[in-house]
């Protein structure tokens, strides 16, 4: 298991110790994400017009929204990517299958030239022995 890390980081104005086992960049990446939202809706007039228990309500509302929508947004790419792994299997399957069929018909002109000039000695054979006669 990693080691705990603990690092301070300035959120809204405050310094907080944060600590846990990721790293004390991703902590701070954390941080600045955060801070950028409260700086986001600082922005907006009917934000900074409400308490500040409704003003952390909101910031956790959105944030609760971002995390749904990535959320939904990975389970979509995730379902295109197997979709993708599937079409690969099947064209991996069509090409091995189309390689089998053109390895059988080589063969298959490999023996009829063998039989054409097989046919062509009888033939020439044949021409010889006819014209001995």
């Amino acid at each position: 298991m990693a080691s705990k890390t603990a690092t301070e980081v300035l959120i809204g104005g405050k310094v907080l110790k944060l600590s846990g086992y990721e790293s004390e960049e991703y902590l701070q990446k954390v941080a600045t994400y955060i801070n950028n939202k409260i700086n986001e809706f600082n922005r907006l007039d009917g934000f900074r017009k409400q308490s500040i228990d409704t003003q952390g309500t909101l910031l956790q509302l959105n944030i609760a929204d971002d995390y749904f929508k990535a959320k939904r947004q990975i389970a979509i790419l995730e379902a295109e990517m197997q979709s993708k792994e599937k079409e690969y299997c099947d064209l991996k399957h069509e090409l091995v299958s189309c390689q089998i069929q053109l390895d059988n018909a080589k063969n298959q002109v490999k023996e009829l030239q063998a039989q054409c000039e097989d046919q062509s000695r009888k033939i020439f054979q044949l021409e010889t022995e006819l014209k001995n006669k």
